[in-house]
């Protein structure tokens, strides 16, 4: 089978990178965390020292980065790899960045006779573990066809959304709509557990009525209603406050050049940067914003 370096060996990443190991792919992989590499070790693929060593006779580059900066310093930076890789390698980014930027490396790549395609992803920690993940594409059919294979073993779901950038503009969209629904999800529950319901027994009826949605019946942000979700452990790991901040600042970015209203988005947005006021938040999973709307215990307003 085909060699893959992988990048970014993170809560997504690691899980993404291992399945492909699983399946026979020969998996160089590199990050910048000691452990990460160690765990990837661990699941099957061989860990590298550098970037230029993990692309070494690699036919397909695999990228989930946390930022559009670390995306360009990797691929377009003084040593980037487009100058290295040999024509014709493919280029996944599975990172969430700005259209702009995906559209910079996109437009790169061609210059330098590679192909390449956006493609981040939806679904979460579970998902990246159960190889069963949301990809969004943005490229050429060509390049998305020859992503085919690879992006079967580690998602479920795959979607060409249109041409280079259009990838990313999809997951802003969805990420914004995440964001609303979640925050909506915790308060409809909130005020139900003040109330004096039982939040599973009403997780249940909502999840048979109107009301249901992703957050609800997949995710439950309420403590004891749900197993093997965040909030089922304290809410750590998951897709972190930090990184659902980016998302909502890369969709408020975006509606802003689009002229578009996005006021839901900016309310979301601004709950969530309160409840991340604090770094011990911002590490916590994004579920978490269930803690914004609970009362400290023994209050009665």
């Amino acid at each position: 089978m085909e060699k893959i370096a992988f990048f970014g060996l993170g809560n997504m990443g690691g899980p993404m990178a291992a399945n492909l190991a699983k399946v026979g792919y020969t998996v160089a992989a590199f990050d910048l965390s000691p452990v990460a590499l160690e765990q990837a070790q661990r699941d099957g693929c061989l860990p590298c020292d550098s970037a230029q060593q993990a692309v070494e006779g690699a036919d397909i580059v695999i990228s989930m980065l946390p930022s559009g900066d670390a995306v360009k310093e990797l691929y377009l930076g003084e040593a980037g790899l487009l100058q290295q890789l040999p024509a014709d390698t493919l280029i996944i980014d599975c990172s969430t960045i700005s259209a702009e930027d995906a559209c910079l490396v996109s437009q790169a790549a061609g210059e330098h006779g590679l192909r390449a395609i956006d493609a981040p992803v939806s679904g979460g920690t579970a998902a990246a573990q159960a190889g069963t993940l949301c990809f969004m594409c943005g490229g050429d059919e060509a390049a998305f066809d020859a992503a085919r294979a690879p992006l079967q073993v580690m998602g479920s779901k795959i979607f060409l959304a249109g041409a280079a950038g259009a990838g990313q503009v999809a997951k802003i969209c969805n990420n914004l709509l995440l964001a609303i629904h979640m925050t909506g999800t915790a308060e409809a529950l909130q005020l139900g557990v003040d109330k004096g319901l039982d939040a599973k027994v009403l997780s249940d009826i909502m999840r048979e009525s109107s009301g249901n949605n992703w957050s609800l019946a997949n995710y439950n942000p309420y403590p004891g209603t749900m197993e093997s979700v965040p909030s089922a452990k304290g809410y750590a790991g998951g897709f972190s406050v930090a990184l659902m901040l980016k998302d909502l600042g890369l969709a408020m970015d975006a509606a802003s050049t689009s002229a578009s209203s996005t006021p839901m988005g900016a309310l979301a947005k601004n709950l969530f940067q309160l409840h991340g006021a604090s770094e011990e938040n911002r590490q916590l999973d994004f579920s978490s914003i269930q803690n914004m709307f609970r009362r400290p215990a023994g209050s009665l307003t």
